[in-house]
């Protein structure tokens, strides 16, 4: 259990942005273009329509008009159309963020960027420097390929370096644009999911150290989970054109079989129980795992609702997710000092990450 002033020192949530791109396509578009573009590949369209309607996703923001996809055939054509739009949305979530926190640049000290969906050296986060005026002696931690679960793993590192670090403040980015990974040849279930259930988008989380200043809940604590012998449950194949989508089907089963255990012994440690958290933050990862989430945990009915919401809205945005519906719990939750909440997601390793939040 964390003692009082061990509480003292945990790392406030300041402030939140979320950015979208400017392209939208509705459910019915996506499935119109994608049934245009398979129709000529003897794939069963009505299980592409089957699949699509399944995930409950309404539509989709896209870092491209539809009509400039079919042009993008090389990794280097998606990746550099990656490159010029991940930065672009990066540096406007930036500012959506920190403007509200009545905070500059120049006040930030370390950003974190997480992604799983392009690749650049410079990274992003080394690009936005001179675009948003950072300082020159700005800490940068550019963090690749833990997927979905690095929204929630972001928040948990960069608390932990605001431990060390008490006066300063931190940026967690989640930039992530699902739809620039799309392998049109594959024609994988894995694949026609992902194609029905990924969008884009980008987030950025505020973090201030206790003697920074004192707003938004605390991060008391987080706990990371590897499953072991899980490799291939999810991630990528990267291959010629880019990133090729692994997804296995025991996603919802690992869940159902691990969380409960993985919440119940984290919350222990800090002498709590489920009953304690009134605020359930879970990363979007379809409505199989929602619904694994809410049943392994015996959620009351509607403790997932703003989870719910996001994926019909936007889609499964990876890394980005739960931290919109992070944004969306301090926004519309009406929390109240004292309040408990938890954020959990899972991702590739395979393995899950779960962060303690007390307002």
């Amino acid at each position: 259990m964390h003692s009082a002033s061990e509480q003292d020192t945990a790392p406030f949530v300041h402030a939140m942005g979320r950015a979208l791109p400017p392209h939208y396509a509705s459910q019915e578009q996506l499935i119109a273009m994608l049934r245009e573009l398979w129709a000529t590949r003897h794939f069963n369209l009505e299980r592409l329509e089957e699949l699509h309607r399944a995930v409950q996703v309404g539509g989709r923001h896209l870092a491209l008009p539809l009509e400039e996809y079919p042009a993008l055939v090389t990794f280097q054509q998606r990746n550099d159309a990656w490159i010029r739009v991940a930065t672009a949305l990066s540096e406007d979530v930036v500012r959506r963020a920190l403007a509200p926190a009545g905070l500059r640049p120049t006040d930030v000290d370390h950003v974190f960027f997480v992604t799983v969906t392009g690749i650049a050296t410079p990274s992003i986060d080394a690009r936005l420097v001179n675009r948003l005026g950072l300082r020159d002696d700005v800490k940068r931690t550019p963090i690749f390929g833990l997927g979905c679960v690095a929204g929630a793993a972001g928040l948990a590192r960069a608390a932990d370096y605001l431990r060390a670090f008490p006066e300063h403040t931190a940026l967690v980015i989640a930039t992530e644009l699902c739809s620039l990974t799309l392998q049109r040849e594959d024609l994988s279930i894995p694949n026609i999911i992902a194609s029905g259930l990924f969008g884009d988008g980008s987030a950025c989380v505020v973090l201030r150290g206790a003697r920074a200043g004192q707003a938004g809940p605390r991060v008391v604590a987080s706990r990371s989970v590897f499953y072991p012998d899980t490799e291939r449950i999810m991630g990528w194949d990267v291959v010629d054109s880019g990133f090729k989508v692994v997804l296995s089907a025991k996603v919802p089963q690992l869940v159902k079989d691990h969380i409960r255990g993985n919440v119940d012994g984290f919350l222990a440690q800090h002498g709590l129980k489920r009953e304690d958290v009134r605020h359930w933050v879970a990363h979007t990862g379809g409505p199989k795992v929602l619904e694994a989430f809410e049943s392994a945990l015996e959620l009351p009915t509607g403790a997932l609702g703003r989870s719910w919401a996001s994926l019909r809205e936007v889609g499964n945005l990876s890394s980005a997710s739960v931290l919109f519906v992070l944004d969306e719990t301090l926004r519309t939750a009406g929390a109240r000092p004292g309040d408990w909440g938890v954020v959990m997601a899972m991702g590739p390793g395979f393995c899950a990450e779960m962060v303690l939040l007390r307002w």
